[in-house]
């Protein structure tokens, strides 16, 4: 779905930024960074409008996340199409979920989209394709400080979806890219999704 979509069905999103997911994180003990568009434009420096923002963190750290913003927001699994609230703080996320929404309570915006990445402190997977993974210190990047997802994994967590805004920020990256993340991303989507138009752009 698209963000007009998403916001028709389960309601609006608060506009965020980088600074205020630096103040959510603050005191976090887990690693964080940011994933989605606003990653793409971190590594561009080409801006775009955003319904919303991607912090994201390992799924096995999801419990430290629910503890950190216990009393502050509520945090709901987005789950396949449903929204499933974790009022219980000993009720596993699912394991089918690939999302977080965090809010203030039922009557406010949804405040963040918190992505539950497949990784250990070595690993990361793709979590729509296990044979392709790479080793955790090589999935991330630091700027002012800040650690985003790298724009080749993040483009092709993109690239199943193929939104207009996923084709605008492959653009906009594609050109900056090494030659190494060029072609580790081309092998990516080969093994992944073979027939993929941004393979031959590659």
């Amino acid at each position: 779905m698209d963000h007009s979509d998403v916001v028709r069905l389960y309601g609006p999103w608060h506009s965020r930024t980088v600074r205020d997911v630096v103040e959510l994180f603050e005191g976090y003990t887990g690693p964080w960074w940011i994933a989605g568009g606003w990653a793409i434009e971190a590594f561009t420096g080409v801006s775009r409008s955003h319904g919303d923002i991607d912090p994201s963190v390992p799924r096995s750290d999801a419990h430290l996340l629910r503890a950190h913003v216990l009393g502050r927001l509520d945090v709901w699994a987005a789950n396949r199409g449903d929204l499933l609230p974790l009022t219980d703080p000993a009720r596993p996320v699912p394991d089918t979920c690939s999302n977080l929404w965090l809010r203030a309570d039922g009557a406010s915006p949804w405040e963040y989209d918190v992505i539950l990445m497949d990784s250990t402190q070595e690993r990361w997977t793709y979590k729509r394709d296990p044979r392709v993974t790479l080793a955790f210190d090589k999935i991330l990047w630091t700027k002012e400080g800040v650690n985003y997802l790298r724009p080749e994994i993040q483009l092709l967590h993109k690239a199943p979806g193929l939104r207009a805004q996923d084709q605008l920020d492959f653009d906009a990256a594609r050109s900056s890219l090494s030659d190494e993340a060029s072609a580790w991303l081309r092998s990516a989507l080969e093994t992944a999704h073979p027939r993929h138009p941004w393979i031959e752009q590659l």
